[in-house]
């Protein structure tokens, strides 16, 4: 999901100098276009998806994205196939989710944020799944391995299994006693979801949240509630975030030179 508005990135951050390449992107708010250790963002993101299997993307952009396409289109590729589904309005991410329904045809989809660096290996838990899935980041590892402030952590949403690790429920902005009671082993989303084709039906029976867009939480949510199987599985590892001008820096360190090959 790459449609963001990127408005946090747009704003100048106190003490922080980006290259020229990086100012142009942070200021038009496409994060996952930014360049850390001499590529976007996007193509570590991309990069590390094929390591975990994964040989066909969708882009979803809004019609004013054309960086994203200029660059990827100009790309050679020898392990992914790139494609777009254009979200014609920022309706939320189960509206975005929506824009891709011809692209996954029959198949199940990983659908995760432009924004965030997921590891390879959690990702590539998923495959082993029957049906629908998402994983659950411990907030131990979060807080250890991730970029994002403990604070920041506390206020994400929290997942929660049952007996046979099925999704029971989704907790948007946990009360402080919430966080507290479920302690350093809660289970934490990071909008990381292996999805059957039945999510569509769901992103068409659901109703705009009360900040008026559709969500894919609610669209879960609206899957569990018919039936769907829906593994929550369980990861020891962080999640890196680029949400400001003030991220950049901290994510190329943690990037590192890995070599990219889309």
């Amino acid at each position: 999901m790459a449609r963001g508005l990127g408005t946090r990135m747009r704003k100048a951050a106190e003490g922080v100098v980006l290259a020229d390449g990086q100012a142009a992107a942070a200021a038009a708010g496409v994060k996952s276009m930014i360049t850390l250790n001499d590529r976007p963002f996007l193509d570590h993101v991309i990069s590390t998806l094929a390591d975990a299997g994964y040989d066909q993307i969708c882009l979803v952009i809004g019609p004013e994205h054309q960086m994203i396409r200029d660059y990827y289109d100009g790309q050679h590729t020898s392990r992914v196939t790139i494609s777009y589904a254009v979200q014609a309005e920022p309706l939320g991410t189960a509206d975005a989710i929506a824009a891709a329904e011809s692209f996954a045809g029959e198949d199940r989809v990983l659908v995760i944020n432009s924004d965030n660096f997921y590891p390879g290996r959690a990702v590539a838990q998923l495959a082993g799944v029957p049906a629908s899935a998402t994983l659950g980041f411990s907030k131990r590892a979060m807080i250890a391995e991730s970029n994002i402030d403990p604070d920041r952590i506390a206020a994400f949403a929290l997942l929660r299994a049952d007996a046979d690790h099925q999704l029971a429920e989704i907790i948007e902005k946990p009360a402080p006693e919430v966080v507290a009671a479920a302690g350093d082993d809660a289970l934490v989303s990071m909008n990381c979801f292996l999805l059957t084709p039945r999510i569509f039906e769901a992103c068409r029976r659901i109703d705009k949240s009360a900040r008026g867009e559709y969500e894919i939480v609610d669209a879960v949510r609206w899957m569990v509630r018919h039936g769907e199987r829906f593994d929550v599985v369980p990861v020891e590892a962080g999640v890196l975030d680029m949400s400001n001008r003030g991220d950049i820096a901290a994510m190329e360190a943690a990037l590192g030179d890995k070599r990219i090959v889309l």
